[in-house]
This record gives C-alpha cells, structure tokens and sequence, in this order.
C-alpha cells in the first residue's frame, strides 16, 4: 500500500510549494534551524540512554553558579 510513497515528482511538487509559501531567501533559514534542532535532539536522547548506565559524577565548578 505504501510502497513507492514518494516518487521524484511528489518531491519536486512538495519543494516548489514550500518555495511559493515561505519564499527562497527564508528557506535556508528554515533548513538550519530544523539541523539544529535534530541536533539538540540527538544530544538529548544519548544523554537520556546515558543516565543508566553508572557513571562517575560530575563535579560542580568551582565558582558556585
């Protein structure tokens, strides 16, 4: 059923109207947030799979913040 969701055509026709919503100058914009974001998203879901596993903890710095 979902064999062949996406084919180039349906690519092409999804990046022509995100280029007529949004408009060429803010896309790239777009793009880098959305890396960004993905990510801080890794970065968190390792910590959450680190937290149990034993680790030494870690020491506060030395100025008190």
């Amino acid at each position: 059923m979902l064999r062949n969701a996406f084919e180039p055509w349906h690519l092409i026709l999804i990046i022509a109207v995100l280029v007529l919503l949004f408009g060429s100058k803010k896309l790239p914009d777009m793009a880098r947030g959305l890396g960004r974001s993905m990510r801080i998203l890794k970065s968190e879901a390792k910590a959450l799979k680190g937290e149990g596993t034993t680790e030494a903890p870690r020491p506060e710095s030395a100025t008190g913040h």
